[in-house]
């Protein structure tokens, strides 16, 4: 095997276990990478408890403290890009530009954890004669993050840093497609000197899911993965009481009108649904094309034409995915709607293995509005068109998808872009930009069926969520009767 075995990582320790084990396949070979094994509750139980153990030294420290060993933490993944990088391209498959873009990504996030003292610094506000109130940030214990594929240093991030950052300690939960960059930054946290119990890990599936949503000594949990998942995940949590925020799947529209600059429009809607080969929540999914945009959608498929399997596009992360995204093309093609680019037929690159889990970019239209194209998402490089006559026809027919993560308008003028970014019913929405995700400190997270639970888990969203807020009122002298407070 190219990398060792995977092990669970509790109280600051690599550990065996006599569980069962699960391969790791690269999708860039369909090779067996590693193994990871499948956990039970016996070591939800374990790392919980290493967790709370951890809580009380971690959580009496100042945030200053804590945050110079996000400050360490920082330089050590900025010192090691390369090999991260490198890591995250053989065991998800993404290239090695997207893996960079990855890790840059999450240092952009460490910062922003880093900078949680001087947010966090609460209000104080004399309300009468010698009485002062105040607002503290106060962490809730031992929390858990399950973490999907398609981003495996990336969304880890989204919590991690800011979970201890405010004095929580964590369970993290990664894919068990994609364990091993995880392992990667347990170990680099170590050698940041996080003490040992604030971060644990424990590898497995559904049952360890399963465990952590049923652990009542886990205060509050985040999960990004499907909508269907999410949708479990959430309800079985807070049935037992839990806070939870859950982000689901998405099927962003872009609605294109013809005034559109044309290079750029292009460029930018086949970079959105080509990277990370599709498999990101924030991929543009469908096209509104408002009137005649023809010439827009010719310059789509001739930019798409640059986007080679195997040398800037990467592959699928299972072999069963990859036939779920055919299959989606077949019954698309059978039910009468035009494959403009065919990603079933397309070349791969010759210096790339051909047992990877290729596919190459899809353009799907349906120019007739009696074929109606299917709601759920696809999770792979397939773009999908449907036609609307005006701006009103094309925001209802966004409104009408299930979803509501992204929504952009590609157009030249700003009364037009004004209106479709307020009625879209998106939670993240963009002006002729094809992936409008908003950078720190402005929080990451969508509505509708693509997320559950209040709030945001990224920027200023994630500290209300992973805090509880302790109001607190003195009042030291006896002071002449002024009113009710005095």
């Amino acid at each position: 095997m190219k990398y060792t075995e995977v092990k669970n990582f509790i109280n600051g320790k690599f550990i065996d276990t006599n569980n069962r084990k699960m391969d790791v396949c690269s999708p860039l070979t369909g090779q067996v990478i590693s193994t990871v094994p499948l956990s039970t509750s016996n070591d939800v139980n374990m790392a919980v408890e290493a967790a709370w153990n951890a809580f009380p030294n971690w959580s009496g420290l100042t945030s200053k403290k804590r945050s110079e060993v996000l400050y360490r933490y920082r330089s050590i993944v900025e010192k090691n890009k390369e090999s991260i990088a490198s890591l995250i391209h053989n065991e998800h498959g993404k290239t090695m530009n997207e893996a960079k873009a990855e890790v840059e990504k999450s240092i952009e996030l460490t910062e922003f954890a880093c900078s949680i003292p001087q947010i966090t610094a609460g209000e104080i506000l004399k309300v009468s004669d010698g009485v002062v109130c105040q607002t503290n940030y106060v962490p809730l214990g031992v929390v858990a993050s399950i973490c999907p594929f398609n981003f495996p240093h990336m969304v880890p991030h989204w919590t991690i840093p800011n979970i201890i950052a405010l004095g929580n300690c964590v369970i993290l939960k990664s894919s068990e497609q994609v364990p091993l960059t995880a392992c990667k930054i347990a170990e680099m946290f170590k050698e940041a000197g996080l003490p040992d119990g604030v971060l644990n890990i424990v590898n497995g599936d559904k049952e360890i899911v399963e465990a952590i949503c049923d652990h009542p000594e886990i205060k509050a949990i985040s999960f990004v993965g499907s909508t269907e998942v999410a949708q479990i995940v959430y309800r079985r949590a807070t049935n037992n009481l839990k806070r939870c925020l859950t982000l689901g799947g998405a099927k962003n529209h872009l609605l294109v009108f013809p005034d559109a600059n044309l290079e750029m429009t292009a460029a930018d809607i086949c970079a959105s649904f080509t990277g990370t080969a599709g498999q990101r929540c924030m991929a543009a999914s469908v096209m509104v094309a408002v009137g005649d945009v023809s010439h827009i959608i010719k310059k789509l498929c001739e930019e798409t034409g640059k986007v080679i399997p195997g040398l800037n596009l990467g592959p699928i992360i299972s072999i069963e995915s990859r036939q779920n995204i055919i299959n989606y093309i077949d019954e698309a093609e059978k039910r009468g709607a035009k494959i403009l680019v065919d990603g079933r037929k397309t070349r791969i690159d010759d210096n790339c293995d051909k047992n990877g889990y290729y596919i190459g970019p899809t353009i799907i239209d349906y120019p007739d509005p009696k074929i109606k194209m299917p709601q759920h998402e696809v999770f792979g490089p397939v773009f999908e068109i449907v036609h609307a006559n005006d701006m009103n026809e094309a925001i209802k027919l966004e409104n009408e998808s299930p979803y509501g993560n992204a929504a952009s308008a590609f157009t030249q003028k700003g009364g037009i872009a004004s209106e479709v970014t307020q009625r879209v019913s998106a939670g993240m929405t963009g002006v002729n930009i094809g992936v409008p995700v908003p950078r720190e400190p402005f929080s990451f997270g969508g509505w509708n069926d693509s997320k559950f639970g209040a709030g945001d888990l990224t920027g200023k969203g994630g500290i209300e969520f992973w805090t509880q807020l302790k109001k607190i009122t003195t009042k030291w002298e006896k002071q002449e009767k002024t009113n009710w407070m005095s």
